[in-house]
Formats: structure tokens, sequence, C-alpha cells
């Protein structure tokens, strides 16, 4: 049936946590109602992106794009906008452009990016392969298996630049190569969906979007190197993303797109999946063999590779989601396309879960070498509330905190290693005058010490050491020799330890050392945390010029350790003062700051 009208839904965990799919039911029954069902259809999407402002509706084919939408407004949208054809300019990105019904080309959150790996996010119903096939979906499958041998689909992967995006940057179509290169026999394809950065989201959204894109993917991969099965090891944490999985797998084996005699290509390949139970060294793809083969996840020394023995023993090729994700469009548009879009040296886009102290957080994806200044402050919108920028976290724990004058500095693999980040798998965290530094080394530093496998000494033994050093520093009881140390422990993890986890563990600390020695000896020398983070280095007092006795702190304070009289200054008592802040975020005069 042709529709005359589309009513796209966000359904990313974002929106669906906001009660999208109550929304979209709230508008399939206001469309029933008007007797439209005929001629309007409301679809449930993937993630939009735009997650500050969800949830979302996009109503096509005029693109008007509402934001911030409850499931109370569907009404209003059926009645205004699909009955009369007019939009409610209070749901609106920008109510004052409500004449052009604004669109995401109007939306300068959409403005610079590029969508490869999204291309069908928020596009598609990712329950349905009908909306996956509309879109050129699987088309790459039947180019490659009627039209190419597997060592074309290599060299196309060779030569299109394609670097892995889950952290190390290595070329794809070299880790393909030498699987294909192996001894013809039992061979396996994986797919590593297991992302744990905190604040990472993006290959949970291409899952939860455009599973069809991976699964197609991973049977072009399994063609090119000659497997014939393939796992996708995601963690148990992704129930929406696992759902679509699921359903997906079903739906592309009950059309010949996956099982034995592909098409009739006479190839065959099958995908199952495989859950994690949340170890985060389980994305080291050594690690995550050992899971998937039911062992305790737990690298090992490499050589031999996975591409030479890897799963059972056998040639396994590991590529993470938003890698696959590009495989489809590079065989259908060609290498020469995808390798005009970003720098020399790193071809192609990157997406980045944008989040932290920013205006406009979401899921976005740019080409490499745009700016971080372009990403934090045009597609970001700036940083919150009127604050400066501080820095950026890259990389997710294992990533570097890239101070202000990086800002220009181009989104690539090697442009972020010589300041001393990684590009990582994608989570880039904003942080404003008000964050701590060290504080948020430290964050980052328990994160790693608690994932650590504990198997070999310098990870284990390092990174316990590093923390304890932050937490001496962040309690006031640290030494400039406590500062030396770190720097000497930072060394030693990076050259020693046995897999990536260990490797760049301290980079957080390495990074803040080398760009905000200032605060570390602030801490150091005269215990002062200028953000205010570190409880144990913040003395709170009230100003007796400013103070007009109302008595709020004092009734919010939960340690009874302000006092005073009704109209009269009120004082703290520092032997009571748990540092909890409650004190001065209460105070509407400004009378309470702390130091």
């Amino acid at each position: 049936m042709a529709y005359q009208q589309y009513l796209l839904v966000c359904g990313g965990t974002a929106c669906t946590s906001g009660q999208s799919l109550e929304l979209a039911a709230n508008l399939e029954k206001g469309i029933e109602a008007a007797g439209l069902s005929e001629r309007v259809q409301v679809v449930r999407t993937g993630c939009l992106g735009f997650c500050e402002k969800g949830p979302i509706v996009k109503v096509l084919p005029e693109g008007t794009f509402y934001v911030c939408v409850k499931p109370e407004d569907a009404a209003e949208i059926v009645k205004e906008h699909v009955v009369k054809g007019r939009v409610v300019p209070r749901l609106l990105y920008d109510e004052k452009q409500a004449k052009t019904l604004v669109g995401e080309e109007n939306i300068p959150f959409y403005q610079k990016q590029f969508r490869i790996v999204l291309r069908n996010c928020g596009v598609i119903d990712p329950e349905k392969i009908e909306d996956y096939v509309a879109r050129d979906g699987y088309k790459a499958l039947e180019k490659v298996l009627f039209e190419m041998k597997p060592e074309d689909v290599v060299d196309e992967i060779l030569k299109s630049g394609l670097r892995g995006r889950g952290g190390a940057g290595f070329p794809t179509g070299r880790k393909w190569q030498f699987a294909a290169a192996q001894p013809k026999g039992q061979k396996y394809m994986v797919c590593n969906a297991d992302e744990g950065d905190p604040g990472a989201y993006m290959d949970r959204s291409t899952l939860e979007g455009d599973p069809h894109s991976v699964l197609e993917a991973m049977t072009i991969a399994g063609y090119a190197i000659g497997a014939s099965k393939g796992f996708i090891y995601i963690r148990a944490e992704y129930p929406l993303a696992i759902h679509r999985l699921e359903v997906a797998i079903k739906q592309a084996r009950e059309l010949g797109l996956l099982g034995d005699d592909i098409l009739g290509s006479g190839f065959s390949f099958d995908i199952e999946l495989r859950f994690g139970a949340g170890a985060f060294v389980c994305g080291e793809e050594t690690a995550l063999l050992q899971s998937i083969e039911g062992n305790r996840g737990m690298p090992r020394p490499r050589p031999p590779f996975p591409a030479v023995k890897g799963l059972w023993g056998r040639p396994t090729v590991i590529n993470n989601v938003e890698t696959l994700a590009n495989i489809p469009v590079i065989i259908m548009k060609g290498w020469q396309w995808f390798s005009g879009i970003g720098t020399e040296t790193t071809k192609g886009t990157k997406v980045f879960a944008l989040t932290g102290k920013v205006n406009n957080s979401g899921l976005i994806e740019v080409p490499m070498g745009t700016t971080l200044r372009e990403i934090i402050f045009e597609i970001g919108g700036g940083i919150r509330n009127g604050h400066r920028f501080k820095a950026a976290q890259t990389g997710g724990p294992s990533g570097g905190i890239i101070p202000p004058q990086f800002l220009d500095t181009p989104i690539d693999y090697e442009s972020l290693a010589k300041i001393g980040s990684i590009m990582g798998s994608g989570g880039l965290i904003v942080m404003d005058e008000t964050d701590c530094v060290v504080d948020i080394a430290k964050f980052y530093l328990d994160f790693t010490v608690d994932e650590s496998c504990g198997k070999c000494a310098p990870c284990r033994i390092g990174g316990r050491k590093l923390l304890n050093y932050l937490k001496k520093i962040t309690d006031g009881r640290g030494t400039e020799q406590d500062i030396k140390d770190m720097e000497a422990i930072c060394d030693a993890m990076n050259k020693a330890s046995l897999c990536g986890l260990g490797q760049t563990a301290s980079n957080p600390v390495k990074s803040t050392l080398r760009y905000f020695m200032d605060e570390y000896l602030e801490h150091v020398n005269e215990r002062k945390c200028r953000a205010g983070k570190c409880a144990k280095l913040v003395r709170y007092s009230i100003d007796p010029e400013k103070c007009k006795g109302c008595t709020m702190c004092a009734r919010k304070c939960p340690a009874g350790a302000i006092s005073g009289t009704v109209r009269q200054p009120h004082s703290i008592d520092q032997t009571k003062c748990v540092k909890c802040g409650a004190c001065e975020s209460t105070c509407k005069f400004g009378a309470i700051s702390h130091g």
C-alpha cells in the first residue's frame, strides 16, 4: 500500500524511555479515528540522533521535524498537521520558522553531519525487512555473490581505506586478507557489539535502527574470507537491540538471505547471537573469543592473531558494528567514492555519542577530519549554562582528555594520537570549568581497575596503584612525589600490559598530567579543588553581607552544620559540614560559596 504521508516516530532506547511508543500508539489511534488509516502511516524507527530533543516525530514527505513530543501531543499533531495541513509551531525545534515547515536541513545539529553508518536509522522500521530492501538493502550481497569473486571483495575493502572503528584503527581489508589467505576449512566471522565505554551508545543505536545492514555486511565478509558461520557478541544489557537482531535474523532466514545456498548462489552462511555479561575486557578481541567459547573472558598473547588462529583455533575475523555497517555502502558505491571522504590517512565517517556539558547531546556522524570545535560548538550547540569549555574526552576510559588549545584538531587516528588521545569506539564527553580533571581521571581509573581481568601484573597492580594515588590526592593527602610515581606507573602499564585495556588504561591520567599539571599541584600544594568536586578539599562559607537569614540553607543541611536566627546572617560549623553542597544550591541570594 502506498501511503501519502508518514509519521516517523523515534524508537531508539532514549526516546522509548520518554514514552515514544505510547506516542506512536496515540498517533495511530488519532489517525484511525479521523478515518485516515489508508492514507497515513505511523512508522516506529530507530534513533534519529537528536537525543537531547526526544521523543521526535518527523512528518514526510514535507520533512517537518517535531521535538520533545509527549504522548498527549499526538491528538494535536493529527488534528492540525495531518487533517488540516498546518504545523504545530510549539513542537518545532524553532517556533519562529513555523512558516518554513522547519526540517533537519534547518537545524544546526544536522547541518555538518554526513550519514553512511546511520543512513537508515530514523528512516526505516528496523523490524520490517521490506523497509531495508526498499532502500537498496541486500543489493550489495547480491552483487557480491553473483558479480564478484571473494578476492575482488577483499580488494574493494582494501582500496576503500576503511579502518576498524572499534578503537585500534587497523585496516579492515588487511584483516580480511589475512583470514582469506588461510587454508580452506572452517572459518568464522564475528561482530563485536560489546560496547562498554561509559557514555557510549553508537553500536547499540545502529543495531536498534538498522540491524539488517550488519547482517548483510557479515554475510559479505563471510563470502570474502570463506567463512560459513558468524556470531554477534552483544551485551545482554541491550534488550531492544537484541530483540531487533532476533527479528532481523529470522526474517533474513525466511527470505533465503541467511542459511544454506543463499539466493541460490551455492554459498551458505548463518549467524547466531552470543550474549556478554557486561565485562569491559570482553571488548578486546581475544577475550571476546574466549567468552564465545564459554570460557572466562581473558586476553591471550598475540601472535597468533585471530585471523590466523581465532575461535576454536580456526581463522576468525572480528569487526565491530560500525565497521560492518559501512561495508554494503562501499560495495554499492565503490571504493573510490568512500575513499574520497575523510582525510589522507582516515577515510569515511565516524559516529560519536556526544554527551556531557554540551547543549545538543546525541548520536552524530561526521566526516573524518571534522574538528572538535565544529562538533562541540556547531553540532553540539556549545557549552551548557554559559560555562566555558574545559576539556573533551575521546576514546572512553582508554582515551585522553583534550584541553582547549586542541579544539581545532581534526578527528582522525593520527591527529588524536599526537595529542595523547585515541579515537576509541566513539564516545565523546564534553567538560566545563565545573569539572575537576583529577576527579575525572579517578573516575575512569576506578572503572578500568574494576573491569581488569587481573591476568597481567602491569594492569592489575599498576591500575590499583594509580587509583590509590588519585584517591590520596583528591583526599588532600597527596605529594609531588606521588605525581612523579604516577608518571612512571603510566609508562610501565603502557609498555608491559598484555592487552589494549591495560596498555591504555592510564591514558586519562597521562593526558591530565600533561595538560593540567597546575590542577594536580593545586590539589597537592594548596589542598584546593577549584571545581569543588573533591569533597575533602572543599570548604563552604557564608558571606554575611549577602545572607538574608531566610533559614533555607539550615533546613536543607543534612548534617545540621548551619546555624543562625531568622533575618540574621548564618554560619557553617566546618567540623560538622559533610561537603554535600546542598546549602550552595539552595541559596537564592548567592551568599554561599566554596573554595
